[in-house]
Parts: C-alpha cells; sequence; structure tokens
C-alpha cells in the first residue's frame, strides 16, 4: 500500500536493493521493507542449477551425431550476472525480462561451442565411443572458459547420456557390428569344431600308438619266444654235431685201432692167416683151398679127376645129415 512493498527472500537467493542505480543492500536470505516506486529489486538464485541439453554436431567424417547431457551450476558472483543480465523482479517477485533464461542458453551454447570443437576432430565411429573423453575436455575447457567467468557462475557437473548416429547410420554401424560379431561366432564354433576335431585326432592318435606299443611288444614277446627257440635249437645243433665229432672221433680211433691191428697182416698171406686161425683148418676147408688154388691155376690143369668117395665126403660134410652120400650111393647103383 502506498507503494511500500516487503521482500523475504529464501537463504539460496541473493537478493540486491539498487535506488538512484547504486545498490542500497545486499545479501543472501534478506528481508526487509522498501519503497519500489524509486527502488529496483534484483534476485539472483544462488542454488545449483540442472540445464539438460540435447544438439547435433558433424563429425570428421561428415556424419550427424546428436549429443545429450546435462549441465550443473551455480551463481558465484551475483553481481557480475546482475551487471550483464537483468535479474530485476516486480513486487509480486516476477522477473521482468526474459535474461533470466538466457543464462541457461549462454551456458549451453558454450558447452556446444567446446563440444564441437572436440566432434570435428572425431569419426562417427570414434565418438560414439568416446563420451568420457568428450565429458572430460568440455569440462575441463568450461572450468577455463572466459565467457563462464564473465557470467560469474560456476560449472560443476557435465555429464553426457548419450551419443547418437542418424537412424540409417546407427543401423549401417549395428550392421558391420553384427556381421563382425556373427563372423567371431563363426570363428568360435570354427575353432571349437577344430579343436573338437584336433582333439579326435589325438584321441584315434593315442589309440593308434597304443596298440602300435601292444603290436610291438607283442612282436618283442614273439622274438622272444623265437630268440629262445632258436637257442633250444642251436644247443641241439651243437649237441648233435658234438655227439656226430664224437662218433667220428670213436669211429676214427676204432678205424686207427683197427687199422694198427690189420696193417702188421698185410704182407702175410691169407692162407697163412686161416692157418693161424683159432682151431685151425677142418679137412673140408683145406680142401676148399685145395680147390680155389686150382681154380687160381686153371690153365695150367689138364685134367682133374675127383673120386666119389672125396664128392660124397664132401657133400655129406656140407648138409651135415648124409644125404649127401645117400645120393652118390644111389647114383651109382644105377
Amino acid at each position: 500500500m502506498l507503494g511500500i512493498s516487503y521482500v523475504k527472500a529464501p537463504p539460496s537467493t541473493h537478493v540486491m536493493l539498487f535506488r538512484g542505480g547504486q545498490p542500497v543492500c545486499e545479501g543472501a536470505g534478506l528481508s526487509f521493507f522498501y519503497f519500489s516506486p524509486n527502488a529496483t529489486l534484483v534476485q539472483i538464485p544462488l542454488a545449483s542449477i540442472d540445464v539438460p541439453f540435447v544438439f547435433n554436431e558433424v563429425t570428421a567424417d561428415f556424419q550427424d551425431s546428436t549429443i545429450q547431457g546435462e549441465l550443473t551450476f551455480r551463481v558465484t558472483q551475483p553481481g557480475k550476472l546482475a551487471k550483464i543480465l537483468d535479474y530485476s523482479t516486480d513486487p509480486w517477485g516476477r522477473y521482468r525480462s526474459e535474461d533470466p533464461a538466457k543464462l541457461n542458453d549462454r551456458l549451453v551454447h558454450t558447452t556446444q561451442t567446446l563440444a564441437r570443437a572436440f566432434t570435428l576432430k572425431k569419426t562417427l565411429r570414434q565418438l560414439l565411443v568416446s563420451s568420457d573423453e568428450l565429458v572430460a575436455q568440455v569440462f575441463s575447457q568450461l572450468a577455463e572458459s572466459p565467457a563462464v567467468a564473465m557470467l560469474g557462475v560456476e560449472v560443476m557437473n557435465l555429464s553426457v547420456l548419450s551419443i547418437k548416429a542418424t537412424p540409417e547410420m546407427a543401423k549401417a554401424l549395428q550392421a558391420e557390428a553384427r556381421e563382425k560379431l556373427l563372423l567371431e561366432a563363426d570363428e568360435a564354433i570354427y575353432a571349437r569344431r577344430n579343436t573338437a576335431v584336433e582333439l579326435e585326432r589325438q584321441i584315434k592318435e593315442n589309440e593308434l600308438n597304443t596298440e602300435i606299443a601292444v603290436q610291438q611288444k607283442q612282436r618283442q614277446v614273439r622274438e622272444t619266444k623265437l630268440a629262445a627257440d632258436i637257442a633250444i635249437e642251436q644247443e641241439r645243433t651243437n649237441l648233435v654235431d658234438r655227439k656226430i665229432d664224437n662218433e667220428r672221433k670213436e669211429s676214427q680211433a676204432k678205424a686207427d685201432a683197427l687199422k694198427a691191428m690189420l696193417d702188421p697182416l698185410k704182407e702175410v698171406d691169407w692162407r697163412t692167416l686161416l692157418a693161424a686161425a683159432p682151431g685151425g683148418l677142418n679137412a673140408n676147408q683145406m680142401i676148399a683151398l685145395a680147390f680155389r688154388d686150382l681154380a687160381d691155376n686153371a690153365e695150367k690143369v689138364g685134367n682133374l679127376n675127383i673120386s666119389p668117395d672125396l664128392l660124397s665126403t664132401l657133400l655129406s660134410e656140407q648138409d651135415g645129415t648124409g644125404t649127401g652120400e645117400k645120393q652118390v650111393r644111389s647114383r651109382r647103383n644105377r
């Protein structure tokens, strides 16, 4: 009433009262009465403010990308900000201009400018996986930016929620990545099959090696048995050879002994040997020797007369029964 107004600001709002272009009082969380017709009230929020942003940028390979994130800041020097933007309010606490909304836009524009410098150095493929690098670089540049310092604000945090390509490029990249993953899957399947084949080959090889080892052991057993049989046969051969040698030596000894006995008799007449035989020669043997001499000297004998008595005697001595004599007598009677 009568132009007197009352203001009560919370602790998170910096209040400035101007009269005649000069600040009369200022501070956070003030409350006071003032005469509104000749005074200007400025209220600047000191609490942190989250500003979402979405902007499109072009990458180094001329592809469109969309960067979505959020910027958090707070006013640290309200005097600077009050000189650049109009934060004056009416007695009902409403801002008299659109300047308070411009602060967010200026910070977003500064962030976009710094992000553009980053995206122009990256290809789309690189940008999609460089969100952490983008945040680190832009955040450090915002802290050192003269435009931010001139506004009297402090950037508390910067976060990039997503970096997206256009739907067509996203499908292309997804297709490429999908094909790569499918190729890796095929390679994994091939490697698994190859490993299975290799393991099967090793199993077969081990089985064959085992069979070869068994065959070699069986061959060694057969060779050992054959060697034993050969050794036995060799011993038998040696025994037979030794036996033959012994028999040969024994026969040679007997032959030598017989030769030693007969050599002295070579020059002796066989008739003499017969006469020297044990028991001597009987009459028949002597007659046989006589006939032998006659046979040897047959060319010198003209006629040979044998008496019947001599012939019958020889015949009777031959059969030992007297049959010959009977036959001779029967012939005589005839």
